[in-house]
This record gives structure tokens, C-alpha cells and sequence, in this order.
């Protein structure tokens, strides 16, 4: 069940991890003026950032791992809040509680991320950040969030793990906030298997970040820089073998985006128009990604019946993305005295509850998307599951 990066892995991928292994170089670091060192993680940091349209990229171990150095290249402190959506990949909870700062949750609007609305009435003398979440390749309403940090003198740190490759009103995501995180697991627009991406706003920033990463280093060191270390880091490097395999997939974001989008566009238009149902609002109606078509039907009854028909369940029901669902953050979040356990964002259940996400490109029980389409499905297939969509919703 991969994601659409995972359905172009091909010769691109191999000549550039074959270029790595023949030069016996695997580590990120080496010799730039030696021929045999490949570079495949720094051009691909190079790469990436001039893509998002930042000064700065640096490659981590997980998505998970770039959120988390990020939150601490910001200078978050013990005890402070950061405001986040209550639908989200478990990850972006555990980054914030590793880097000991307390996660605020947030409900959501129908474009599925953090309602701006509701973060006003979250924040307290303790807030520091808002971290939105583009969730499922929608970008969030950024023009709002940013006012709304502007005011209230909060940072911003995106969580694009889902989102590599949208645009926000000509902005690529990531670059919008101070820092930004990307994933590049097996589900996302595009993979290395596992690894991550952030993007930062300053020097300052990509410094502290990259000494996080790599045991307190400088960028880019040579030896060991005995005496020179002010920060104290651990080591979420990545090695040249992932670096090469990213980079390869970097190339292709572009073809992949825009084949999501056409194939998208294709199915929603052919199941556009049924009562009683609407697709989630878009931020930027030509900027997500289209990795999923969502929808929302008017009674939580009618939802589920469609998903059983389709072999799928609703989203409220999509394991770790939901706030509800999450034993182990919940327990966290009731030792800090923050709202927790099924009816705590009570518009969120709601909204939840009768959403249904489609594959177009994401294949995941874990996101509820296990029906739909991929990225190489063909007009007949598009149209075979429409057919199946709009008998399941007649029936129901």
C-alpha cells in the first residue's frame, strides 16, 4: 500500500544508487573535490531547497525526526505549548513531546487541518508555536495562521510530511513558516523508504538544526571539530544510498503532482453531484497535491454505509491520525492537563465521522484511504471505481 513515489521507483533510482555503491563512498560526508565521492545528500539538501524556494534544506533520518529538530532549532523550552491540529499523524504529537514541550489540540475545519478560528480561543501566556499540518496534501489556510502568529508574536513550523510538492497561493509549502518538515517514507508524494526533509528560513536556523542532527557539528564538517561544539546533538543523518534514491525522486515531483491532479480532476468529476455528499474545502484549489480525493456526507449513517460498501472505513476510524485513537498521546496529554480521549474536539468527531478518503495516490488503511485509484490507473479504471462510488452512494 505505497504511496505514488513508490510506483515510479525505476532505472533513475538505480543509476544513482549504482553511482554510490561503485564509488565505495556511503557516508553523507567526504571530500568534494574527490571525484569518487558522489554527494547525493548534500546536492540533494541543494536541490530541495532551491524546489521549495528557501536558503536552506538538510536531510534527516524521518519526518518524524525533522519536525522534532525543528521544534528545538526554534528554541522551544520544557512546558511550552505548541498548537496543532486533532487530526494528524501521531508523529507530529510525539515530535513535540520528545522535544518536551506540551502539544495544544486544535479542531479542525472541512479542509480536514487546524481551523484558525479555534486556534485563538487555545492560546495561553505558555504558547510559543502554531504547527499546521497539510493534511493529506491540502495546504492549510496559511495567509490566516500567519496573521494570527504575527499577532501573538507565536513561530511557525509546517508539517508538509503529507504535502511535498503543494503550493500555497505560488508558495511552495515549507517555506511559508520559519521552518518547515517532510517526509520521505514509503506513503508519501515521494521516497527514499524512510527519511526526511527540513527547510529553514535563516542561517541561523539551518546551523542550530543541522548540530541537532549530527551530534553538535557545523554544516557540511570536516574532522571533528574538537573544542568548536556549543550545541548538543544526536545523530539523525541519513547515508548516501538514501540521499541518491531521494534525489532521483526529487526529479520527478513535478510529473508525479501533475499526474495526481489530472487523475484526480478526472474522478472528481465524474462522481461530482450526488446528494447529500460534498469534497472537503481546498485552500488552494490548483496547489494540493492530489494525493486523495475526500468527501463528506451530510449524516455519519450514509458515510458508513458507503465505506462498507467499498471495503473501506471512515476517517474517524483511520487508526494513528486520529486524536481519539491515540492511547499513548491521550496518556500524555492528561498527565499535562490538556483535552483528551474521544469527545474532547467534539467538531472534529464530527466532521470525521462522516469523511471517506479516496485513493488517488496514497493506497493507505492507515489514512482510510483503502479504496480508490494510484497513480497508474487508467481512464477505464477511473471510471470503473465512479461507477462503483455512485452505485454505493445510491444504495445507501
Amino acid at each position: 500500500m505505497p504511496g505514488p513515489g513508490s510506483y515510479w521507483l525505476g532505472e533513475e533510482e538505480r543509476k544513482e544508487v549504482l553511482d554510490v555503491l561503485e564509488s565505495g563512498y556511503l557516508s553523507r560526508y567526504g571530500d568534494m573535490k574527490d571525484p569518487r565521492f558522489k554527494h547525493k545528500v548534500y546536492t540533494l539538501e541543494q536541490e530541495f531547497a532551491k524546489y521549495i524556494g528557501v536558503p536552506h534544506a538538510l536531510t534527516t533520518s524521518s519526518g518524524t525526526s525533522a519536525l522534532m529538530i525543528s521544534v528545538l532549532a526554534m528554541g522551544i523550552k520544557p512546558g511550552d505549548e505548541i498548537i496543532v491540529p486533532a487530526y494528524t499523524f501521531v508523529a507530529t504529537y510525539s515530535a513535540i513531546i520528545f522535544a518536551r514541550a506540551v502539544p495544544v489540540l486544535c479542531e479542525i475545519d472541512s479542509s480536514l487541518n487546524i481551523d484558525p478560528n479555534d486556534i485563538i480561543k487555545r492560546i495561553t501566556s505558555r504558547t510559543k508555536m502554531i504547527m499546521p499540518v497539510h493534511m493529506l496534501g491540502n495546504p492549510s489556510d496559511m495567509d490566516a495562521i500567519m496573521s494570527i502568529a504575527k499577532k501573538h508574536g507565536l513561530s511557525v513550523v509546517e508539517d508538509a510530511c503529507q504535502a511535498n510538492g503543494a503550493v500555497y497561493k505560488g508558495r511552495k509549502l515549507g517555506s511559508i513558516g520559519q521552518m518547515g518538515g517532510f517526509s520521505l517514507n514509503v506513503y508519501k508524494t515521494i521516497t527514499s523508504g524512510d527519511g526526511g526533509l527540513i527547510v529553514a528560513s535563516s542561517q541561523e536556523l539551518y546551523e542550530r538544526a543541522f548540530a541537532i542532527h549530527d551530534q553538535g557539528h557545523k554544516p557540511l564538517r570536516s574532522g571533528l571539530e574538537v573544542g568548536q561544539r556549543s550545541i548538543l546533538g544526536l545523530n539523525f543523518r541519513v547515508n548516501e544510498l538514501t540521499g541518491a534514491v531521494a534525489l532521483a525522486q526529487l526529479r520527478k515531483i513535478d510529473r508525479i503532482t501533475s499526474t495526481l491532479r489530472e487523475k484526480k480532476n478526472k474522478l472528481k468529476s465524474l462522481i461530482s453531484g450526488i446528494n447529500g455528499m460534498s469534497f472537503r474545502k481546498l485552500n488552494d484549489s490548483t496547489g494540493e497535491c492530489g494525493t486523495l480525493l475526500t468527501v463528506i456526507f451530510d449524516r455519519e449513517d450514509r458515510a458508513v454505509k458507503v465505506a462498507k460498501a467499498l471495503g473501506t472505513a471512515t476517517v474517524n476510524h483511520s487508526g494513528w491520525h486520529v486524536y481519539a485513537n491515540m492511547e499513548h498521546v491521550n496518556r500524555y496529554l492528561k498527565e499535562a492537563g490538556q483535552p483528551h480521549d474521544k469527545g474532547a474536539y467534539p467538531k472534529t468527531d464530527d466532521i470525521l465521522s462522516r469523511t471517506l478518503n479516496i485513493s488517488i495516490g496514497v493506497v493507505d488503511a492507515g489514512l482510510g484511504s483503502a479504496c480508490g485509484i494510484n497513480i497508474n490507473s487508467t481512464d477505464e479504471e477511473i471510471g470503473a471505481f465512479a461507477e462503483r462510488f455512485r452505485k454505493a452512494c445510491a444504495e445507501s
